[in-house]
């Protein structure tokens, strides 16, 4: 299982970007899969659940932080997850990391409910 993230950047606040997540070894059907962000500061275990999709293509949530701005979707062609991003604020401001897990989580928010990580992209939004 590898995930490459791709698409982060600097960003003025109220602009957009466009995260990707190259996924390989595996495909969504049967996995859980969403994005992350780790702040500046923060300790990795302090990860926020951004979005996530539930196993097999089921709910998609959104943390309150980013609902109505923040977008996720997947190309199963491609075997890519994407993070659609706008009006983004310099609270945004994180390395943002997509991660999957077989089969199912019981909670989209918990890293530690994930065992696969990408690399991380780095998100800055300046005021």
């Amino acid at each position: 299982v590898q995930l490459v993230e791709s698409g982060g950047g600097w960003v003025q606040a109220g602009g957009s970007l466009r995260l990707s997540c190259a996924a390989s070894g595996f495909t969504f059907d049967d996995w859980a899969i969403g994005w992350f962000r780790q702040a500046p500061g923060k300790e990795p275990k302090e990860r926020e659940g951004v979005s996530c999709i539930r196993s097999g293509g089921g709910d998609t949530v959104y943390a309150d932080s980013v609902k109505g701005r923040f977008s996720i979707s997947v190309d199963r062609a491609q075997n890519t997850l994407y993070l659609d991003m706008h009006n983004l604020e310099p609270e945004d401001t994180a390395v943002y990391y997509c991660a999957t897990e077989y089969i199912e989580v019981n909670n989209c928010y918990d890293p530690y409910e994930f065992d696969y990580w990408g690399q991380g992209t780095q998100v800055t939004v300046s005021a």
